[in-house]
């Protein structure tokens, strides 16, 4: 096998940056360190890869992030019983708005949606016109204003006088808009800290060599940062605790003073950070490039002068719009960027099933608080139990990252993103199938049998630790499932539409959401094992039509990394990642 040097088209850094450069030599693509050489094609098929460090920068992005995630988490933890149940009432489980268990789970599914649907405005904010740093501030400012509607207006005055519900709807939408210009935002920027994008070997302190893989590192990259997000999620420990033993205004106090310290987290990184300059009008450009690619294809066909590819092929409707192939377009854009969106566009289809994927993982915040809330829980409250979920992921993900992704590459298992995603899928219907076996148990067990939990009634004789090894799965689902979603979205997206794309992915979440609307009249007893059951059957059928629609990825992505092609700007190595519509 030949020995040159992997070719450097492609290779280099495709951040055009306001400012990082002096502080990140490796975005320069000379940059090598003492003990590193540039891999060549031997070195690619033979040495081991690994990922390489995170740089300090960031940490700083992943600490902002575990800060916002502590706020959301914290604030949402006490919501189900908040909604649900009545203010001070004996013998039953904190609450005080006393809407019942549709409110409830209605509320809940509002607010999801609302927080995944917002992302998309944050994104055109930042590519467009502030940037990812100043729309993250912007809105944490707005965060930070929501979250005090919501603090001052479950005090016990308000709750006395009426006000906890018309102040829960508003914080509602100000939190959505914070937290969604947040996270359409964050993800990207912590993999835009990592700037090396030509593949290297490094010699280690005992002689080995390894190929340093940007594939891996951004793989590690998020890996860590969905273990700050759950990390940050352990803060619903605290805030039930405080709902149940001071009040529901301590417990979103709390988180509220964690979003003033997510600010300050974040903009004290500033002096480190790599900042991306906003690339321009991206929305409206696509637009108008997808309306020239339909109206010339047509035209074409029309006139039976259909254009060519080299191997006498019909190119695809969207080359339709390259200034190359038609004379009437505009020159507002390039055969680049006709070249990028198609690669936006090619990598958006496979977010189609994750709608299914977060209908069942929203039930922790939801219908299994409220189950929980039918079985004796001791004396920790029902909504408690949810924490198992982000325990188990900051558990596992470290074992993930450090030995069991490591130890199938080195057996020459590579599980590539759709096997991983459909693993995922597989544990996400396994755990609605265990909750509702759990709520079937529940329905046989007195002394409440199917209407545990409803108005005063207490729960029935079951222990709420059988819930365990339905969020081990909940867990496993999202290890697999959704770090690799955002790993997928900011990998396959082209750099000037990374935003949009993990916007779009994230919008998937307000899918589920949207779903769970539909469920709604059977979010309560007596039709929880019902709820439960079609949710995994659905799970079930996705996965595997997910599969078969999608398993011929894994094989394209194994041949762009044979080609050196993935180790470029991600979204520029377009003969792989276009070669089909």
């Amino acid at each position: 096998m030949s020995s040159k040097s992997v070719d450097k088209v492609s290779q280099e850094s495709p951040l055009e940056l306001y400012k990082g450069d002096e502080l990140h030599p490796e975005h320069n693509d000379d940059y090598l360190r003492e003990n590193e050489r540039w891999a060549t094609e031997e070195d690619m098929s033979l040495l081991r890869h690994v990922g390489d460090r995170l740089p300090t920068a960031a940490f700083f992005v992943v600490l902002t992030e575990f800060c916002e995630r502590f706020t959301f988490y914290g604030i949402t933890g006490p919501f189900q019983n908040y909604i649900q149940n009545g203010y001070q009432v004996p013998n039953s489980n904190p609450g005080a708005i006393d809407g019942g268990q549709h409110l409830a789970t209605g509320l809940g599914n509002f607010f999801q949606f609302w927080c995944y649907l917002t992302p998309i405005f944050g994104a055109v904010i930042a590519d467009q016109y502030l940037g990812k740093f100043k729309t993250i501030v912007v809105f944490t400012v707005v965060y930070i204003i929501g979250n005090l509607i919501l603090t001052l207006t479950s005090i016990p005055a308000s709750i006395h006088h009426g006000g906890a519900l018309p102040g829960l709807v508003v914080a509602m939408i100000v939190i959505g808009f914070g937290t969604g210009g947040i996270k359409s935002n964050v993800s990207p920027m912590v993999a835009e800290q990592y700037g090396r994008y030509r593949p290297f070997v490094r010699k280690l302190k005992n002689g080995t060599e390894v190929v340093v893989d940007r594939e891996l590192t951004v793989q590690s990259i998020f890996n860590w940062f969905y273990w700050a997000i759950n990390v940050g999620g352990l803060s619903a420990i605290a805030t039930t605790e405080l709902e149940s033993n001071v009040d529901f205004w301590a417990a979103y106090l709390l988180p509220t003073l964690m979003c003033f310290f997510c600010l300050v987290a974040f903009v004290l990184g500033r002096k480190k950070y790599v900042i991306v300059k906003p690339n321009g009008s991206i929305i409206v450009k696509s637009y108008r490039v997808i309306v020239a690619g339909i109206h010339n294809y047509r035209k074409a066909k029309a006139e039976n002068c259909l254009v060519m590819d080299e191997e006498g092929k019909p190119v695809g409707w969207m080359d339709y719009a390259k200034p190359s192939v038609s004379q009437d377009v505009s020159h507002d854009w390039t055969d680049k960027f006709v070249d990028e969106l198609r690669t936006a566009v090619r990598s958006c289809k496979i977010f189609c099933a994750y709608p299914f994927f977060w209908l069942g993982y929203n039930q922790i915040s939801n219908n299994l608080i409220s189950q929980a809330g039918q079985m004796n829980t001791g004396s920790v409250p029902n909504d408690i139990m949810q924490n198992i979920d982000p325990l188990c992921i900051i558990i596992l993900i470290p074992i993930f990252d450090r030995l069991i992704f490591p130890a199938f590459r080195r057996m020459g298992l590579e599980l590539r993103p759709i096997t991983r995603i459909t693993i995922g899928f597989v544990f996400s219907a396994l755990a609605m199938a265990y909750s509702a076996i759990i709520q079937h148990v529940i329905y046989t067990k007195g002394p409440y049998f199917d209407a545990a939990g409803d108005g005063d009634n207490g729960f029935n004789d079951i222990s709420a630790g059988i819930q365990v090894p339905a969020y081990v799965l909940v867990a496993l689902s999202e290890i697999f499932a959704s770090v690799t979603g955002l790993e997928y979205a900011y990998k396959r997206a082209p750099e000037s539409m990374k935003s949009i794309v993990m916007s779009v992915f994230l919008f998937t979440n307000a899918g589920g959401s949207i779903l769970g609307f539909c469920f709604n009249s059977i979010s309560a007893n007596p039709h929880l094992v019902k709820n439960f059951a079609i949710i995994s059957g659905l799970m079930g059928g996705v996965t595997v039509i997910f599969f078969f629609l999608f398993k011929h990825y894994d094989n394209r992505e194994a041949q762009e990394l044979k080609n050196n092609l993935v180790y470029g700007k991600e979204g520029d190595a377009v003969s792989a990642l276009t070669s089909e519509n």
